[in-house]
């Protein structure tokens, strides 16, 4: 239904979107993430005709966005993430308007607002201004709008921005009842609701597809790592020490402190499980393990790790090599001896040099 290819646009030398493809099936609800300033917006306003490409190729129900872009505008359904509603009409008068606009058949326009009303469940403030709705109602006109000359794609962009949790939920169940009848982009930032609501999930980062799969299928294929939370009764110092030895282990990072006792997060290999080897090793250094655990992934996990990798390949790259353990010294408090250390230090580098 549809398909994007290689689709890039540049502002200038910068590139908001570079090299972005994907495919989205008929029926399908896709979840479209990614941070601030990761191409969204942009790869959305393309799709619906409001922005060229600079190049690549897209087709929306079989039309090229870019040689047939009427055809394929009329097979879509925007919703921008503020909904372009007039409160000072009524919610059928401003139906109605969208449906002249839009083109449906004076006979069938009547049909065509009653279906939507029906479907965004506005039954109950149809004939009500709609600057005195909620702004969940006023989201729900804004999908009316979208949905009504019935077109096979749907865009929504960020849908349940600013909601209450309530208006959230019916919100999310609106656009569960879409699918399938429609194929739906879905733009959003709340990480929860594609979990329960999207089929498949795109994340794109600095305008690049980082990952396309559904959510079950990538929480599982990060989680595989192994990471294994434990507490151990030691300083960070100590605890990292006893770790150092064990194969397998990809990072410690610390995860904070519980009195006496630090808590560290292991990142093991693919396939590999450490528990059994990093418990020999805690308690072959004389420590207490007071606890081990293994961590699940979320969504949201996944979201993080896959968007903030190529900043810190960056960060890497940019310093030395990096290192299997996190340098303790950055997790450690500075210290009175420490301070008069670097004292000394700087003392010694400024006092004047001998000649001869």
């Amino acid at each position: 239904m549809i398909e994007v290819a290689d689709l890039r646009k540049s502002y200038g030398r910068f590139d908001a979107v570079s090299g972005v493809s994907f495919t989205v099936g008929k029926g399908e609800i896709l979840g479209f993430l990614g941070p601030n300033g990761a191409g969204k917006t942009t790869t959305m306003r393309i799709l619906t005709g409001y922005m060229p490409a600079t190049s690549g190729r897209a087709t929306v129900a079989g039309y090229d966005v870019f040689k047939s872009p009427m055809e394929a505008k009329r097979s879509v359904g925007y919703l921008p993430e503020t909904p372009p509603v007039y409160p000072d009409l009524d919610v059928t008068s401003y139906l109605d308007f969208c449906a002249r606009i839009k083109g449906v058949k004076a006979s069938s326009r009547k049909a065509a607002i009653d279906r939507a009303i029906e479907k965004a469940r506005l039954g109950e403030v149809r004939n009500k201004l709609i600057g005195r709705l909620s702004k969940g109602y006023r989201q729900r006109v804004g999908i009316a709008q979208a949905i009504l000359a019935d077109p096979p794609v749907l865009i929504l962009d960020e849908p349940t921005a600013g909601l209450d949790p309530q208006q959230i939920i019916e919100t999310r169940d609106l656009i569960k009842s879409l699918g399938g009848d429609h194929t739906v982009i879905l733009s959003t930032h709340i990480l929860p609701e594609v979990s329960v609501t999207c089929n498949r999930v795109v994340i794109i980062s600095k305008g690049r597809v980082v990952a396309e799969d559904s959510p079950q299928n990538l929480t599982a294929r990060l989680s595989g790592r192994g990471a294994v939370r434990i507490e151990v009764r030691a300083d960070t110092r100590t605890a990292f020490d006893a770790l150092r030895g064990v194969e397998g282990i990809l990072t410690v990072n610390p995860r904070g402190a519980s009195g006496d006792a630090t808590v560290l997060e292991l990142e093991a290999e693919s396939g590999v499980d450490v528990r059994a080897a990093a418990a020999r090793a805690i308690v072959g250094a004389n420590l207490d393990l007071l606890s081990m655990a293994a961590v699940s992934l979320s969504l949201e996990d996944v979201f993080l790790e896959l968007t903030t990798r190529d900043s810190a390949a960056e960060a890497a790259n940019a310093t030395r090599a990096p290192e299997i353990f996190t340098p303790i010294a950055a997790t450690l408090p500075i210290t009175s001896e420490m301070q008069e250390q670097a004292k000394a230090a700087a003392d010694d580098a400024s006092r004047p040099t001998e000649t001869n």
